[in-house]
């Protein structure tokens, strides 16, 4: 009858002992990280903000894994069921806080990356960070339960030789696109063209593929190995900025000085009101050829990004034009005098 009390305390105190650790994960979750979000949301540093989401969720886990390894300590439990309880115990804390750790350190390096342009934002280097931990955390937990790692290593050495060789374009494509990040000639956010004439802005580039976004909305896939064997032009480096050149003609009759006064004035303008514009880049232009019916020259002009050229193009023609009817400039049809012999 002792006995029997006794084993029946023994339970309470292993039910008390989880139910309040589940109370004290709830409380730690809603009160004391969701006032901790709002402090972290009015600070200027963002890892704080990413620190806190990762761990959101994962209170309740722990403090119920803790609360049962201590009913664990009090059940009267033979050695063996408590050996294999304890280790599926380690087992879940250790993915969990791999998963943490993974989630923390992706999300800071994709933070470091965009302040100090040091890393490659793209997806493939956040993906394979978290998977590094992940490697860690199960050699952790292979270590944990007694299994050597050695032989495993040797043997993931032998066959990693076999799954390259079946997996060869998967790879080529994996350490094209590494290669593609690490030279930094083509970045996430670049709008480039390929020498198969698709432009678009690169919006990822990730284990396999390079996905691009045409200005249509449309999305291009490349794989990272045609990529990296491609002919790229890219309109982002070695700066934004790119020059715009417009081609305009007028009559024999204009006064060519005066052409070029209205022509430069309208083009100030232009830049300086239309938005893309560098309105602090001189803008100037070239007489270049004795056409058919015109006098042919040059417009230079900047804007900011590649995409800028066409509101700018279209804004500075339309208003060449009106203040060429202004000032009296004639711009030619075609023409071709014919001389009739009788």
């Amino acid at each position: 009858m002792f006995t029997e009390l006794l084993k029946w305390q023994d339970l309470f105190v292993s039910i008390g002992l989880i139910a309040g650790a589940f109370v004290v994960g709830i409380i730690v979750e809603r009160l004391i990280l969701t006032r901790l979000k709002k402090i972290t949301a009015r600070t200027s540093w963002k890892g704080d903000d990413i620190i806190i989401a990762a761990i959101r969720g994962k209170a309740i886990l722990w403090f119920c894994l803790a609360g049962i390894y201590g009913a664990l300590l009090t059940l009267p439990l033979t050695p063996s069921v408590n050996n294999i309880l304890q280790k599926i115990l380690f087992i879940i804390i250790i993915l969990s806080v791999s998963l943490v750790l993974g989630n923390i350190a992706a999300g800071l390096m994709h933070i470091h990356s965009k302040k100090t342009e040091a890393l490659p934002s793209a997806s493939l280097f956040v993906n394979l960070t978290r998977i590094l931990i992940l490697i860690i955390g199960a050699l952790i937990i292979l270590q944990g339960l007694g299994i050597s790692i050695t032989p495993l290593i040797t043997a993931l050495g032998v066959g990693g030789l076999a799954v390259a060789l079946a997996l060869q374009p998967t790879l080529s494509n994996f350490f094209a696109g590494l290669q593609v990040i690490i030279s930094k000639q083509v970045e996430v956010g670049d709008y480039v063209e390929l020498d198969s004439g698709q432009r678009g802005y690169v919006t990822d580039i990730s284990w396999r593929n390079t996905t691009i976004r045409q200005i249509s909305n449309n999305l291009i896939v490349v794989p990272n190995a045609k990529l990296a064997d491609a002919i790229v032009t890219n309109f982002n480096q070695p700066q934004k900025e790119m020059s715009v050149i417009v081609e305009v003609g007028v009559s024999y009759a204009s006064d060519l000085d005066k052409v070029e006064q209205v022509t430069l004035d309208v083009a100030r303008r232009a830049l300086k009101d239309i938005e893309g514009g560098q309105e602090k880049f001189e803008p100037f232009m070239r007489y270049h050829t004795f056409g058919d019916s015109s006098i042919n020259f040059s417009v230079y002009l900047r804007v900011h990004e590649f995409v800028n050229q066409y509101l700018v193009k279209h804004e500075f023609i339309k208003a060449l034009h009106k203040r060429y009817n202004q000032e009296g400039i004639n711009i030619p049809f075609p023409i071709r005098t014919l001389y009739v012999k009788k």
